[in-house]
């Protein structure tokens, strides 16, 4: 790979972000709102055993860095429509690293609204150690970087930036549940637990909360699998996503 190439695209994807306020304040008041009300909420009405503030807060951070990535990936067909895509595929650059540069730009935009939510946890009074803050920032890009492959193989067969912006949500939506981001995922029943299991964004929430989880009484509670296994799967789907998404962009770029 290039990786001066994919700095470069990761570059001007975080540079685009940036350049934009009204996307950076939108980016951040939703899993804000989404920890406050929905965590408090939840904390105040249901009784299980351990703080479901931080069960949601943890899950909502996951989500959030997963779904960033994601749809960022739209710029892909943004770019297509304004033939940036078409000049940067003539250029002797490899495809997976222009590809792999969108999802590593997506992922850096993605960075800072996590880091927003970690700010408004210790506001509402989450405890977090230095241990916990630390183990995070992997995986928080870890994270980020699954939801950016992710969003390129489901945008790689999407023809308009109109079309990605009617589909995704259904795809994105299903998720918050299935992956547990708000509700433990334990005990579904079989259809929806095998929908669940393919879910690629669960990975990415009980990832984040094995390892915020790590050492304390409710682990057991709140996480499906352990670090590797999470960690495993995840490598294993992003290299998958990665491969068959940058395939199907290229041929369809081709096909034009």
């Amino acid at each position: 790979m290039d990786f001066s190439a994919i700095l470069a695209i990761a570059y001007r994807d975080l540079l685009k972000f940036l350049r934009d306020p009204l996307r950076i304040v939108s980016a951040l008041i939703f899993p804000v709102i989404f920890v406050g009300i929905m965590g408090g909420s939840f904390q105040s009405n249901l009784a299980v055993g351990y703080n479901y503030l931080i069960f949601i807060f943890t899950g909502v951070l996951a989500q959030t860095l997963f779904q960033s990535a994601a749809m960022g990936i739209v710029s892909l067909i943004e770019d297509r429509e304004n033939d940036f895509s078409q000049e940067i595929f003539v250029s002797p650059i490899s495809r997976y690293s222009i590809v792999f540069g969108k999802i590593m730009g997506e992922s850096l935009v993605a960075l800072p609204q996590g880091l927003a939510i970690l700010l408004f946890g210790l506001i509402m009074g989450i405890s977090m150690s230095v241990r916990q803050v630390l183990v995070l920032l992997p995986t928080a890009l870890a994270a980020a970087l699954l939801g950016g492959a992710f969003g390129v193989i489901v945008m790689s067969n999407l023809k308009s930036q109109r079309a990605a912006n009617q589909v995704f949500p259904f795809i994105m939506l299903p998720q918050y549940f299935l992956a547990g981001v708000f509700t433990p995922v334990d005990s579904l029943p079989p259809f929806l637990d095998f929908l669940s299991r393919i879910s690629p964004m669960r990975y990415a929430v009980d990832l984040l909360r094995s390892v915020f989880y790590a050492g304390t009484l409710d682990y057991p509670e709140v996480v499906l699998l352990g670090p590797l296994p999470n960690l495993t799967i995840m490598t294993g789907l992003f290299v998958i996503f990665l491969v068959t998404g940058t395939w199907l962009f290229v041929r369809n770029e081709r096909n034009r």
